[in-house]
């Protein structure tokens, strides 16, 4: 029997497998660190349009997101022919900015490759500025938060770059 939505475990979003393009490749032999953040923002962008909030968005009301902060760790390395799948997380979202967290894992074997933790600001493309979201917006961010709520928070959240003490 099937389950039904209310029974379902709630879980992040993820986006569609992906795949790494052969220019990405540094002279390491892996994926160059700056194409992490094309994965980790095509992720963005196909949940950004679940929420509403994507190019028509744009177009039709003037609003868009910038990412105002990034956090990125790189864990293990991703090659050529690697297929890869991002996860989403919404952690928390007030009327004006938005809280995610992202892990990269390989599609078929599941290691966590890399993780992004951002703060993205809805603006006002009209006059560039941070404004609110519209109220039809926030309360779709407000069931996804709480959706998200209830998945287990994965490790790294909240990490800062620092030097390890030595004391």
């Amino acid at each position: 029997m099937p389950e039904s939505a209310a029974s379902k475990p709630a879980e992040p979003f993820r986006s569609s497998i992906m795949q790494i393009e052969p220019q990405w490749i540094d002279y390491n032999g892996h994926l160059n660190m700056a194409y992490y953040n094309v994965m980790f923002d095509r992720a963005i962008d196909q949940m950004w349009l679940q929420l509403g909030i994507g190019p028509t968005y744009m177009k039709d009301r003037n609003g868009s997101t910038f990412t105002a902060e990034c956090h990125v760790r790189y864990l293990r390395e991703i090659h050529l022919g690697d297929p890869v799948q991002v996860s989403v997380w919404l952690l928390e979202a007030d009327d004006k900015r938005l809280h995610t967290f992202q892990e990269l894992r390989h599609a078929t074997e599941g290691w966590l490759s890399a993780t992004s933790e951002n703060m993205s600001l809805h603006i006002d493309m009209g006059s560039r500025k941070v404004a609110a979201f519209p109220p039809d917006i926030r309360e779709r961010i407000a069931a996804v938060v709480k959706t998200h709520s209830a998945v287990p928070r994965p490790e790294g959240i909240g990490r800062n770059v620092a030097m390890p003490s030595k004391r």
